[in-house]
Protein backbone atom coordinates (compact mmCIF):
# COMPACT_ATOMS: atom_id res chain seq x y z
CA UNK A 1 0.00 0.00 0.00
CA UNK A 2 2.89 2.45 0.95
CA UNK A 3 5.12 1.76 -2.78
CA UNK A 4 1.64 2.36 -4.13
CA UNK A 5 1.11 5.44 -2.11
CA UNK A 6 4.56 6.85 -3.14
CA UNK A 7 4.38 6.26 -6.97
CA UNK A 8 0.89 7.98 -6.92
CA UNK A 9 2.79 10.77 -5.67
CA UNK A 10 5.78 10.92 -7.32
CA UNK A 11 3.77 10.52 -10.75
CA UNK A 12 1.97 13.03 -10.03
CA UNK A 13 4.93 15.57 -9.10
CA UNK A 14 6.22 14.10 -12.13
CA UNK A 15 3.34 15.49 -14.41
CA UNK A 16 2.88 19.36 -12.69
CA UNK A 17 6.86 19.59 -13.15
CA UNK A 18 6.18 18.73 -16.80
CA UNK A 19 3.37 21.63 -16.88
CA UNK A 20 5.13 23.71 -15.97
CA UNK A 21 8.36 23.33 -18.13
CA UNK A 22 9.50 25.95 -20.34
CA UNK A 23 8.92 25.70 -24.10
CA UNK A 24 12.30 27.99 -24.10
CA UNK A 25 10.58 30.62 -27.27
CA UNK A 26 11.57 34.09 -26.61
CA UNK A 27 10.57 35.94 -29.23
CA UNK A 28 8.71 38.69 -29.69
CA UNK A 29 5.47 36.25 -30.76
CA UNK A 30 5.16 34.56 -27.87
CA UNK A 31 5.09 36.13 -24.17
CA UNK A 32 7.89 37.47 -23.07
CA UNK A 33 9.63 35.48 -20.46
CA UNK A 34 8.74 35.71 -17.05
CA UNK A 35 10.89 35.58 -13.91
CA UNK A 36 9.74 32.28 -12.82
CA UNK A 37 11.73 31.34 -9.70
CA UNK A 38 9.31 33.31 -7.08
CA UNK A 39 6.19 34.08 -9.41
CA UNK A 40 3.36 32.56 -7.43
CA UNK A 41 0.36 31.13 -8.90
CA UNK A 42 -2.25 32.37 -6.46
CA UNK A 43 -5.94 31.81 -8.28
CA UNK A 44 -6.50 29.04 -11.30
CA UNK A 45 -9.73 30.14 -13.75
CA UNK A 46 -10.57 28.19 -16.72
CA UNK A 47 -8.74 30.87 -18.91
CA UNK A 48 -5.71 31.87 -17.09
CA UNK A 49 -3.48 31.85 -13.59
CA UNK A 50 -3.32 35.00 -11.69
CA UNK A 51 -0.14 35.58 -10.72
CA UNK A 52 1.86 37.94 -8.95
CA UNK A 53 5.69 39.24 -8.86
CA UNK A 54 7.35 40.71 -5.92
CA UNK A 55 8.90 44.02 -6.39
CA UNK A 56 11.91 43.37 -7.87
CA UNK A 57 10.88 41.07 -10.43
CA UNK A 58 8.59 44.41 -10.92
CA UNK A 59 11.35 46.52 -11.35
CA UNK A 60 13.41 44.32 -13.58
CA UNK A 61 10.89 44.21 -16.12
CA UNK A 62 10.24 47.68 -15.94
CA UNK A 63 13.56 48.44 -16.35
CA UNK A 64 13.74 46.37 -19.34
CA UNK A 65 10.58 46.16 -20.70
CA UNK A 66 10.79 46.11 -24.86
CA UNK A 67 7.48 46.50 -25.20
CA UNK A 68 6.84 42.62 -24.24
CA UNK A 69 4.25 44.00 -21.27
CA UNK A 70 1.23 46.08 -20.91
CA UNK A 71 1.49 48.08 -17.68
CA UNK A 72 -1.56 49.50 -16.38
CA UNK A 73 -1.53 51.04 -13.07
CA UNK A 74 -5.07 51.05 -12.06
CA UNK A 75 -5.43 53.22 -8.93
CA UNK A 76 -7.81 55.87 -8.58
CA UNK A 77 -7.86 58.27 -7.77
CA UNK A 78 -4.64 59.14 -9.65
CA UNK A 79 -1.41 59.15 -7.38
CA UNK A 80 1.48 58.86 -9.31
CA UNK A 81 2.51 56.33 -11.29
CA UNK A 82 5.36 54.28 -11.72
CA UNK A 83 8.10 55.38 -14.66
CA UNK A 84 7.31 52.68 -17.67
CA UNK A 85 3.59 52.59 -17.13
CA UNK A 86 1.86 52.00 -20.23
CA UNK A 87 -1.50 53.18 -19.09
CA UNK A 88 -3.39 54.57 -16.09
CA UNK A 89 -7.15 52.99 -16.36
CA UNK A 90 -9.26 53.21 -13.43
CA UNK A 91 -9.92 49.12 -11.68
CA UNK A 92 -13.49 48.94 -12.06
CA UNK A 93 -13.47 50.56 -15.75
CA UNK A 94 -13.83 47.37 -16.86
CA UNK A 95 -14.75 48.39 -20.76
CA UNK A 96 -11.81 50.46 -20.62
CA UNK A 97 -9.49 48.02 -19.39
CA UNK A 98 -10.26 45.91 -22.15
CA UNK A 99 -10.19 47.82 -24.62
CA UNK A 100 -6.77 49.41 -23.87
CA UNK A 101 -5.17 45.58 -24.06
CA UNK A 102 -3.78 44.34 -27.40
CA UNK A 103 -5.58 40.82 -26.85
CA UNK A 104 -6.66 38.19 -24.40
CA UNK A 105 -2.91 36.75 -24.45
CA UNK A 106 -0.58 39.29 -23.49
CA UNK A 107 1.01 39.39 -21.01
CA UNK A 108 -0.34 42.47 -18.86
CA UNK A 109 1.00 43.50 -15.03
CA UNK A 110 -1.48 45.79 -13.37
CA UNK A 111 -0.71 47.63 -9.99
CA UNK A 112 -2.32 49.98 -7.87
CA UNK A 113 -1.82 51.97 -4.33
CA UNK A 114 -1.64 48.80 -1.94
CA UNK A 115 -2.59 45.82 -4.48
CA UNK A 116 -6.13 45.46 -3.65
CA UNK A 117 -7.47 47.59 -6.58
CA UNK A 118 -5.05 45.56 -8.76
CA UNK A 119 -6.22 42.22 -7.66
CA UNK A 120 -9.85 43.07 -8.18
CA UNK A 121 -8.64 44.06 -11.47
CA UNK A 122 -6.81 41.26 -12.26
CA UNK A 123 -9.57 38.87 -11.23
CA UNK A 124 -12.10 40.41 -13.05
CA UNK A 125 -9.78 40.07 -16.27
CA UNK A 126 -9.79 36.47 -15.78
CA UNK A 127 -13.20 35.91 -15.80
CA UNK A 128 -12.81 37.88 -19.48
CA UNK A 129 -10.81 35.40 -20.50
CA UNK A 130 -7.21 36.69 -20.18
CA UNK A 131 -4.69 34.56 -19.55
CA UNK A 132 -1.15 35.77 -18.86
CA UNK A 133 -2.27 38.64 -15.96
CA UNK A 134 0.30 39.77 -13.47
CA UNK A 135 -0.62 41.92 -9.92
CA UNK A 136 2.13 43.75 -7.66
CA UNK A 137 1.28 43.16 -4.19
CA UNK A 138 2.07 46.04 -2.47
CA UNK A 139 1.73 48.35 -5.48
CA UNK A 140 3.19 51.88 -5.44
CA UNK A 141 3.67 51.91 -1.39
CA UNK A 142 6.03 48.81 -2.10
CA UNK A 143 7.47 50.37 -4.50
CA UNK A 144 8.40 53.46 -2.50
CA UNK A 145 9.13 51.26 0.48
CA UNK A 146 12.00 49.73 -1.39
CA UNK A 147 13.61 53.16 -2.09
CA UNK A 148 11.92 53.47 -5.53
CA UNK A 149 10.55 56.61 -6.79
CA UNK A 150 7.31 57.49 -8.58
CA UNK A 151 6.43 60.32 -11.45
CA UNK A 152 3.59 62.31 -12.15
CA UNK A 153 2.23 62.72 -15.41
Amino acid sequence: MCRTLRWMVGAGLVIILAACGSSGKNDKDSAAPIPSATLAATVGSETGLYRTLTIDEFAGIVANNTGHYTIINVHIPYAGEIEGTDSNIPYNDLDALTAALPDKNAPIILYCRSGRMSEEASRALLSQGYTQVWDVPGGMNAWQASGRGLVDK
